[in-house]
């Protein structure tokens, strides 16, 4: 008997289509508690290892690139095992973050900015998943160090997944800061902004911090108001994305706007306005003749205009 389909739950999960969800490992947080020591972790030779050089990321060089690392390539760059992470594993081989530095002679290395990588998708969806859980943790550690509570040097534990201060025995666990994303919607048409750093042309959806004690669809109503002047009732919910830069997840939201005479935040804002439905594909292919874009397709925002684009 074919059972019935749940008007709940939709027909795909629309966050699997964004940048840096594509990650594979096994956290097994259940039993971090009992693992082995990072570093013993590494000496197996099924070990694979997601390196780090000045905060960009370390791949294979060529067409075929890849983002995880054998041990002799860890010992080549000289990574830091003492301070690596244990991000999970991988058919039960251990997959671990760390830093090194890049060789002088780099020889079959490239060292890569993340975002690019992303934009280019010059590794496996896996792998860049991967690496948004290896720069979020190790950029967490180096920020961290110290305990918030009494000020003493803190010292990782469970793998890299926690930080304890031997002094006043306080627990620190790594943050992850929600960031509601969202596209305000009147019928046929979208608000969408762009900041002074884009590149020309470039439109995007609205963003801000979800702040204490707020809701996520309270955020998206304030952050629209804030940014655009305009009031929006009903919110839905329709993808997140991990983005490690430091650790945001975003999370993206339609919102019905209910009000439509647009007042610009001037200094988050070089300007914001309506677009029409039909302009949105040819801002997705970056061929709209007075070249209007979209962020590329790994961002989340993309995703969110290509929803409403087909219809959504």
């Amino acid at each position: 008997m074919q059972r019935a389909k749940n008007p709940i739950f939709p027909p795909f999960e629309a966050s699997a289509e964004t940048g840096f969800a594509g990650n594979r490992i096994d956290r097994i947080a259940e039993a971090r508690e009992n693992l082995p020591s990072v570093e013993k972790l590494a000496e197996q030779a099924d070990a694979r290892f997601f390196l780090f050089s000045d905060d960009k990321v370390l791949i294979t060089a060529g067409a075929d690139a890849r983002a995880a690392h054998e041990r002799g390539v860890a010992r080549d760059v000289d990574a830091d095992l003492a301070g690596a992470v244990l991000l999970g594993f991988e058919d039960g081989a251990p997959r671990i973050a760390a830093s090194g530095r890049l060789p002088e002679e780099a020889g079959a290395l490239d060292v890569v900015d993340l975002r690019t990588l992303a934009s280019e998708a010059r590794v496996s969806a896996a792998d860049l998943g991967a690496l948004a859980q290896a720069r979020s943790l190790l950029s967490w550690h180096q920020r961290h160090g110290f305990c918030a509570n009494c000020g003493a040097r803190s010292a990782p534990a469970l793998g890299g997944y926690r930080r304890d201060c031997p002094s006043c025995g306080t627990h620190h666990f790594p943050r992850t800061d929600p960031v509601v994303i969202m596209l305000p919607i009147d019928g046929d048409r979208c608000v969408l902004g762009r900041q002074y750093r884009f590149q020309e042309g470039v439109y995007s959806c609205l963003a801000g911090f979800v702040e204490p004690g707020e809701t996520l669809e309270n955020a998206v109503r304030r952050e629209i108001r804030e940014e655009a002047g305009i009031e929006v009732g009903a919110v839905a919910y329709h993808a997140s994305q991990p983005w490690p830069f430091p650790s945001n997840l975003m999370i993206g939201c339609f919102a019905e706007a209910r009000s439509f005479d647009l007042v610009r935040e001037v200094e988050e804002l070089e300007d914001v306005r309506w677009f029409h439905r039909s302009d949105l594909p040819a801002m997705m292919a970056r061929t709209h003749p007075d070249g209007f874009m979209v962020p590329p397709s790994m961002a989340i925002a993309y995703h969110l205009i290509k929803a409403f684009a087909d219809g959504a």
